[in-house]
């Protein structure tokens, strides 16, 4: 028996995903940006619920409890998503465009790409699933190093793409 999931491969499986009350209805998502919390680890961790100028974050009592998204609070800010020491937490905003989603998500690695770079888009696996264009890098302090790269990729993959290779440009749009 081929055992999946957090415990067993350090990817949340699609049951587990299924099951966590950080996840917006699609109805939601569909609105604009908003935050999708894929935290399945019941550890004492609380750290979204304080960096959310919004109170859109509960964790409660006990601390140990997985992060409950108050969808209609969430403006997709994503104050949340540098915050999260599980780099569990990324901002999805299927409105972008006809065509395009924009997800945002922590990026730990050096070098940071550049806005316009066409980067190739990975899943919750690491695989490559889309090429993707970087729409901003967010870096401020309160972030501690964690920078918050937002991608535009193809609307079909706004709900699989997590991060993106690290930093290999494929093309800077614009420059040759």
């Amino acid at each position: 028996m081929v055992k999946t999931g957090v415990a067993y491969t350090g990817v949340p499986s699609k049951e587990e995903l299924a099951k966590i009350p950080g996840m917006p209805s699609e109805a939601r998502m569909a609105k604009g940006p908003v935050a999708v919390i894929e935290c399945v680890q019941e550890i004492p961790c609380n750290p979204c619920e304080a960096a959310c100028p919004f109170g859109a974050i509960g964790v409660g009592e006990p601390i140990t409890s997985l992060p409950v998204l108050d969808e209609e609070k969430c403006t997709g800010c994503g104050a949340c998503v540098a915050a999260c020491p599980g780099l569990a937490i990324f901002t999805v905003n299927m409105a972008y465009s006809e065509t395009e989603a924009a997800v945002a998500f922590p990026y730990e690695y050096r070098p940071l790409p550049a806005k316009n770079d066409l980067v190739e888009a990975v899943d919750r696996e690491g695989k490559v699933v889309s090429r993707g264009r970087v729409l901003d890098i967010k870096m401020p302090k309160a972030f501690k190093q964690t920078a918050v790269v937002t991608l535009a990729v193809p609307k079909a993959m706004g709900f699989q793409v997590r991060g993106l290779t690290p930093f290999k440009p494929m093309l800077r749009e614009g420059r040759e």
